[in-house]
């Protein structure tokens, strides 16, 4: 199954309290189960103004959807070709 970064623009997000960022990944969870278990997030990096989500799905179509019912900004969508870490380099 292919996995995608998303890069979310959203201004002051590294600064959003502990509560507003459980309500949006509750929505994001939400939006998830009506989708189906086709789509998985897996993590999401929180930055001084952006959110970078890690997340897989059978297609991009699928995860902008789930940004249009979710209400979530969403600036790219870039598919994973490859992984690599430190071990790569062994």
């Amino acid at each position: 199954m292919p996995k995608f970064i998303i890069e979310r623009e959203l201004p002051g997000a590294g600064a959003l309290p502990q509560q507003e960022l459980k309500a949006i990944s509750q929505k994001s969870c939400d939006v998830l189960r009506g989708l189906g278990p086709q789509v998985q997030w897996q993590q999401s990096y929180v930055t001084g103004d952006k959110i970078y989500c890690v997340y897989i799905a059978p297609s991009e179509e699928l995860i902008r959807e789930h940004a249009k019912q979710g209400g979530f900004p969403i600036n790219s969508v870039s598919r994973v070709m490859s992984i690599i870490d430190p071990t790569t380099a062994e």
